[in-house]
C-alpha cells in the first residue's frame, strides 16, 4: 500500500485516534486536528504525526486550519480528508458565528473546511471521508429556511440534522466531482462506547454513559477507528463506492428518504456556502 497524506480531524481522542494508530502503522502521513493542543500533541507524538490546533465553533479558525494544513502539505499535496471532527452539544448559545453549536461543528465547519481544501484534493483525485450517524435517520430532518438556528428544540434534533446534512454533503461531493476524480463517503461506525455526549443534556447522554447504556451492543473506539482507518486507507471503486453511506463496513439504503433528494441537497450546498461566506 502507497503512503498517503491524510488529514484526520478529531483525533484527539475516540475513533480519530484510534485510526490515527492504525494509519500511522501503516507508513501514512498524518495531520492530526484537535480541540485540545495537549490531547492533540499527545496523540502526534504517540503515532509520529503532525498536530494542528483549530476549534470548530469559530470558522475563522477554520479557515486559518486550511491555510496551515495547505501550507504543510506542501507540494506533495493531500490525499485524503476526514471529516470526523463533531459532538452534540445543547448549549443554547450561538457559536461566534452566529450558528447553533452542533450544526456548525458538524457540518458547516466541514463544509468549509473541505471546499478549502477541494481544489488540491481534485487535482490529486483525493477522497473525502465524512463520519455521520445512524442518527441522521431517527432524528433529522432538515429545514433550509431555519438552518443553523438556535431553536431549542433538542439536542438530538440538531445533532441528527447536522448528520443528515453530512450524508447529504457527501452526496453532493460526489456529484459535483466525481467525473474530476474526487471520492467522497459518509459512514456510521457504529455505537461506540466513547465520551460522546457526556457534556450535553440530551437523551443521547443517557444512552452513552449509564446502566441503559451498558445493556447496548456497543463497540469499542478501536473497533471504531478500525472502520475509519479502512476508509481512510481503502482504494475508492475498489474497497469502497463513492456517493454511497456505509454502516460500519457495508454499504446501506437505510437512510433518511430526505438524503435521497437531489434538489435538497443542491440546496444545501448553496445555503451552506452563503452561510459560511463561500464566494
Amino acid at each position: 500500500m502507497s503512503s498517503r497524506t491524510i488529514v484526520l480531524t478529531g483525533a484527539s481522542d475516540g475513533i480519530g485516534a484510534a485510526a490515527a494508530r492504525l494509519l500511522a502503522q501503516q507508513g501514512h502521513r498524518l495531520l492530526l486536528v484537535g480541540r485540545s493542543p495537549e490531547k492533540i500533541a499527545a496523540v502526534a507524538a504517540e503515532t509520529g504525526a503532525e498536530a494542528f490546533v483549530a476549534d470548530f465553533a469559530s470558522l475563522a479558525e477554520v479557515r486559518e486550519l486550511a491555510a496551515r494544513l495547505a501550507e504543510a502539505a506542501g507540494e506533495d499535496g493531500i490525499d485524503v480528508l476526514a471529516n470526523n471532527a463533531g459532538g452534540i452539544f445543547g448549549d443554547p448559545r450561538p457559536t461566534v458565528d452566529g450558528f447553533e453549536k452542533t450544526f456548525q461543528v458538524n457540518h458547516l465547519a466541514p463544509f468549509l473546511l473541505t471546499n478549502l481544501l477541494l481544489p488540491g484534493l481534485v487535482q490529486r483525485s483525493g477522497s473525502v471521508v465524512n463520519t455521520s450517524s445512524a442518527a441522521h435517520r431517527f432524528f433529522g430532518r432538515l429545514e433550509l429556511e431555519r438552518l443553523g438556528d438556535v431553536r431549542h428544540v433538542s439536542a438530538r434534533r440538531d445533532y441528527g440534522d447536522a448528520k443528515l446534512a453530512t450524508v447529504l454533503f457527501t452526496r453532493s461531493l460526489h456529484r459535483r466531482f466525481h467525473d474530476d476524480g474526487l471520492s467522497a463517503v459518509a459512514f456510521h461506525p457504529g455505537i461506540v462506547r466513547t465520551s460522546f455526549a457526556a457534556g450535553s443534556r440530551s437523551g443521547m447522554r443517557m444512552i452513552y454513559h449509564s446502566v441503559l447504556g451498558r445493556l447496548l451492543p456497543m463497540i469499542s473506539a478501536a473497533q471504531g477507528g478500525a472502520n475509519l482507518a479502512w476508509l481512510l486507507a481503502g482504494t475508492p471503486g475498489v474497497t469502497w463506492t463513492s456517493g454511497r453511506y456505509y454502516d460500519r463496513y457495508r454499504p446501506t439504503a437505510r437512510v433518511h428518504r430526505q438524503a435521497d433528494d437531489p434538489r435538497l441537497a443542491d440546496a444545501l450546498w448553496r445555503r451552506s456556502a452563503e452561510m459560511v461566506d463561500l464566494g
